[in-house]
């Protein structure tokens, strides 16, 4: 099976900029799909998966900081590049501080933006393995059982088997079994190895 090209995704209402992004961003290689507007761009299942987003910071509707937070909040992890107005640089600083990863001023250099799309692609993918990562030890944190969660949180904290056992009441011998099946499930060697994942695999906290 051929790897899925990345995506970027533009969202611009002025038609004719709209149509001139989307011809220079696909000479990256990559599918250039273009939104008229922040609902159909926030609309299309498709952009899920996006490498990179170009957006505008002033649209009809929906504006360029509202879908930033849209994305957000649909745990859309896609790096977004704004481009602005030469009035905008308080709204683009704005859009940093939400996670932008660049805003570029109209009329901006065409090379410029390919380079920061390059870019931008290059920490999506990135980002797109590390969310995977994170899914999969999450899936794997899910199967353990109440008892085999005690024990894990006590190996993380560094607890040798006996001092687990005497904090949960059990045996010694019980508390090898639970490791030995939290480790399988974990499919990990090592309590390094258990730490690193059990950190990928609880949720992220707002910063």
């Amino acid at each position: 099976m051929m790897p899925k090209r990345d995506m970027v995704c533009i969202v611009e209402d002025d038609p004719v900029v709209r149509q001139s992004l989307t011809m220079l961003i696909a000479t990256l290689g990559v599918e250039a799909r273009a939104h008229a507007s922040g609902r159909a761009f926030l609309d299309d299942a498709d952009c899920r998966a996006a490498s990179c987003v170009v957006l505008d910071v002033r649209m009809p509707g929906l504006g360029g900081l509202e879908v930033q937070a849209r994305m957000a909040e649909l745990g859309m992890t896609a790096p977004v590049i704004f481009i602005t107005g030469h009035g905008d640089v308080p709204l683009a600083v704005e859009a940093m501080r939400g996670g932008a990863v660049d805003f570029l001023q109209k009329p901006f250099d065409n090379q410029a933006l390919l380079e920061r799309v390059r870019q931008a692609i290059e920490r999506g993918r990135d980002l797109r393995v590390e969310a995977q990562q994170r899914d999969a030890a999450a899936a794997r944190l899910a199967r353990l059982s109440p008892r085999e969660r005690e024990v894990l949180e006590l190996l993380v904290l560094g607890r040798m088997n006996k001092a687990i056992a005497a904090e949960l009441g059990i045996s010694a011998k019980t508390v090898e079994d639970h490791r030995a099946s939290v480790m399988r499930k974990m499919q990990v060697r090592s309590v390094a190895e258990l730490v690193r994942l059990v950190a990928d695999g609880r949720p992220r906290t707002a910063q």
